[in-house]
């Protein structure tokens, strides 16, 4: 039974079962199949167990591999936090069902076994998601609208690269060396979309402050996570360019999320850094490297929902969007402010956490790439280019949870005396920061969901005294930076995004783009119309326009027309000539139209 059931089906289910059952019961059923995704992912083996038809094609709805049951088991941990913390958040039922939905369509991309399968439930979580962002009303309707515009696009793009793989390779079915090459640069940009890439991002820090809070922590794992292993599948063997574009996006993500005094889209920048250490040890293909990667991808999860939940209370309970605004928070929200720390130290790599863990594998590798040449006056000077990159990601990070931390629970006395997290909020916080000590102690856990678990155990010392000194050190440098250059962040607050140019001038395109095309069908319907009603004038009155028509004639000469009926038929034909010309070119224009748009 237990194989034969793939999870979105009752997650699905569960979905219905939130939205029509009363509140509790209905969270408690959502909160049951959720776990039951990581469980059905630990019990069974690596295989193939639902292969089946579906539009006509071979498709596989539940493959189990250390890749899929790696996330399915981090996936499944968040989630059922995630619905504990959106039942003692008030989050209506209505949003909690588009959530589970929104789980389901993960769970169904996760367990695929083939591309068709795989872009089925990428566009059911595109448009789940969406509708999760416009539940909340307000300002989350229009960054909705733009959210989906961009997952439309990306979506689009990736289904056109999954079409002409599987006519250049004859089959749907995942392959070990992954999407055909012919297809992969429609593959890194439709996935590109969803993960971040640089100047792709601006829907993330667009989007994920604006609706409601429970909703937050949901949509700030799933989307990101899973394009970032879609990456994985479609790029098995990694890539020096997506290794660097990943480093480019650490510290991209890092700097713009230095300069935010919103909390959320301050934690919005950081999913953009953190899926850059997830590609950057994905594109540098070494075992180390690409297992470091998923277990980044597998701690992201936890941590990220994590400090989203943190934030998402403070906001929940004071009202404030801004973290000037509070301050000393930590003497009356203790409990928020634990869940904060174990979240930040995670997200920095504090020794003892998860983050610490994975980002080491992935910086020891990005150390023994040297493949940057640069010439200088004979000589060849080889670099660690992306070794720094991911280095100056993370002192960012550590600047910027210092910043966060500072402004929300230290700075100044605070005039806010709000509550505490809820008893149930504590509990999903607590627990996901549990699970980030867990596997930092004990990273044996971690390392035996990793994919290559048999040949890496041997090889990695996560606590040398290497790493150790390098965490150290990253700690200290990044705590310096911060109220060293405390000052220039400050001033710096002003510097756009692209976002400032991308969002007017896609409104604008748009709204130039309806207005030509409006006007163009306007102008053919004119146009039909005056054709057609030229035609029934004449129809009704043949012989008042017979005359007018041949005058327009070449080589008809009125007054030599001859009397009679043989004249009021030669009239006739003369003017339903041209009507009939007229109608058929406006015919013509009109399909010509269509078939452009």
């Amino acid at each position: 039974m237990i194989e034969s059931v793939p999870p979105f089906v009752y997650v699905a289910i569960a979905a219905v079962a939130v939205a029509f059952l009363p509140r509790f019961a209905g969270h408690a059923v959502a909160a049951l199949a959720t776990a039951t995704i990581g469980v059905q992912a630990l019990l069974l083996s690596n295989g193939t167990y639902l292969e089946t038809r579906f539009l006509g094609f071979d498709v596989v709805f539940l493959n189990v591999d250390d890749p899929a049951r790696l996330v399915a088991v981090a996936v499944a941990t968040l989630a059922t936090a995630a619905v504990v913390y959106a039942h003692e958040t008030e989050a209506p039922r209505v949003m909690t069902a588009f959530a589970m939905s929104y789980v389901a369509g993960t769970a169904g991309l996760v367990f695929a076994g083939d591309w068709l399968s795989m872009i089925f439930f990428w566009e059911l979580m595109a448009v789940t998601s969406t509708l999760l962002v416009w539940h909340h009303g307000g300002a989350a309707v229009r960054a909705g609208y733009r959210y989906a515009l961009y997952h439309g696009t990306g979506g689009s793009i990736l289904l056109a690269a999954v079409v002409v793989h599987f006519v250049s390779e004859g089959s749907f079915r995942y392959a070990a060396s992954g999407i055909a090459d012919v297809a992969a640069p429609l593959a890194a940009i439709g996935i590109g979309i969803n993960c971040g890439f640089i100047f792709l991002h601006s829907w993330l820090p667009d989007t994920y402050p604006r609706p409601h809070v429970a909703a937050s922590v949901f949509l700030s794992v799933f989307t990101t996570k899973t394009a970032a292993y879609v990456m994985y599948r479609a790029f098995p063997d990694g890539g020096m360019w997506l290794a660097y574009l990943g480093g480019s996006m650490a510290v991209y993500g890092a700097f713009f999320a230095l300069l935010q005094y919103d909390p959320r889209r301050l934690l919005s920048y950081h999913i953009q850094a953190q899926v850059g250490y997830i590609l950057a040890g994905i594109g540098i293909g070494t075992e180390v490297a690409v297992a470091g990667g998923l277990a980044h991808l597998f701690n992201n999860i936890l941590y990220k929902a994590l400090l989203f939940m943190a934030v998402g209370v403070v906001v929940y309970r004071t009202g404030e969007q801004n973290i000037k605004k509070m301050g000393g928070l930590w003497k009356v929200m203790p409990l928020t402010f634990l869940a904060y720390l174990l979240g930040a130290a995670s997200i920095t790599a504090v020794p003892g956490t998860n983050g610490f863990v994975s980002k080491g594998m992935i910086l020891d590798e990005a150390h023994h790439v040297h493949n940057v040449e640069l010439g200088l006056a004979g000589t060849a000077l080889y670099g660690d280019v992306l070794w720094w990159l991911l280095i100056l990601g993370a002192i960012g990070t550590f600047m910027s949870f210092i910043k966060l931390g500072y402004y929300i629970f230290f700075h100044g006395e605070s005039t806010l005396q709000p509550a505490d997290a809820t008893p149930g909020q504590t509990v999903a916080m607590l627990a996901v920061g549990g699970f980030c000590l867990l596997y930092g102690l004990a990273p044996g856990l971690l390392f035996e969901l990793l994919p290559f678990s048999d040949t890496l155990v041997a090889e990695l010392h996560p606590y040398s005294t290497g790493h150790l000194t390098e965490g150290v050190v990253l700690l200290v440098v990044g705590f310096a930076a911060f109220f060293g250059l405390k000052g220039p962040i400050t001033r710096l607050a002003w510097l756009p995004d692209v976002d400032r140019v991308v969002f007017p001038a896609g409104f604008y395109l748009n709204r130039g783009l309806t207005w030509g095309v409006t006007e163009l069908w306007a102008a053919v319907d004119r146009a039909v119309m005056a054709g057609a009603g030229a035609s029934m004038r004449v129809g009704g009155d043949p012989g008042r326009y017979a005359y007018r028509t041949a005058e327009r004639l070449p080589g008809v000469d009125v007054d030599e027309l001859p009397a009679g009926d043989g004249a009021e038929t030669v009239r006739l034909r003369a003017s339903s000539s041209a009507s009939v010309f007229l109608l058929t070119l406006a015919l013509l224009v009109g399909l010509t139209v269509l078939v452009l748009l």
